[in-house]
C-alpha cells in the first residue's frame, strides 16, 4: 500500500518506487536479466538510483531476480544452442555486471570432455576441411572467436582432422 504525505495524498517516492519494481518485473518477465543489467535499465528509462535499489532489492527478495540462476542459465544457453566456448561466455557474463565469483560457477560445470566435444561438434557442423595448414589455421581460428582456449581448439581440430581422414 502506498505511503501517503502529510497532506493526506500519495507519497510520490513511494509511488515511483513502486513503478520501479513493477517496470523491472514486467522486464524480468520478458527477458531474465542479471542484476547490474536491470539496474543499468532501470536508470536509462529515468528512474532515480535510490528506486533503482529499492526494485532491486525488492525483486530480489520476491525471487525474481538471481544473479546466480541468470549466470548459470546463460552459460548452459550459449554453450548448448550456440557452441560457445567458456572465455567468450565469461566476457558476456562480465560485460553484464555479473560478480566473478557467480562467473566461475557458472562455467564449473564444463569440463574439458564437455568442451572438447562441443569444439568437435562445432567443426563437423562447419563442414570445412582440415587438411591443410591453411585450413586448420582457419579452423582453429574460428573456435578460439567462439570462446575455445587454444589448447583446446588445437586439440578438436586435431581430433576433427583425423576423424575426416
Amino acid at each position: 500500500m502506498p505511503a501517503a504525505n502529510a497532506s493526506g495524498g500519495q507519497d510520490p517516492a513511494a509511488d515511483r518506487s513502486q513503478e520501479a519494481f513493477e517496470r523491472g518485473l514486467a522486464a524480468l518477465r520478458r527477458r531474465e536479466r542479471g542484476s547490474a543489467e536491470l539496474a543499468e535499465w532501470l536508470a536509462a528509462r529515468g528512474y532515480e538510483q535510490a528506486d533503482v535499489n529499492t526494485a532491486i532489492a525488492r525483486l530480489t527478495e520476491v525471487g525474481e531476480l538471481d544473479d546466480r540462476r541468470f549466470a548459470t542459465r546463460f552459460a548452459e544457453d550459449k554453450r548448448d544452442l550456440q557452441g560457445w566456448g567458456p572465455e567468450r561466455i565469461r566476457e558476456a557474463l562480465a560485460g553484464r555486471g555479473i560478480p566473478r565469483e557467480l562467473i566461475d560457477l557458472a562455467l564449473g560445470e564444463d569440463g574439458h570432455a564437455d568442451q572438447l566435444a562441443r569444439a568437435s561438434g562445432l567443426l563437423e557442423r562447419r563442414a570445412q576441411p582440415v587438411e591443410t595448414d591453411g585450413e586448420r589455421g582457419r579452423a582453429l581460428a574460428y573456435l578460439t572467436r567462439r570462446g575455445y582456449d587454444y589448447d583446446l581448439a588445437y586439440e578438436a581440430v586435431r581430433l576433427h582432422g583425423r576423424e575426416a581422414a
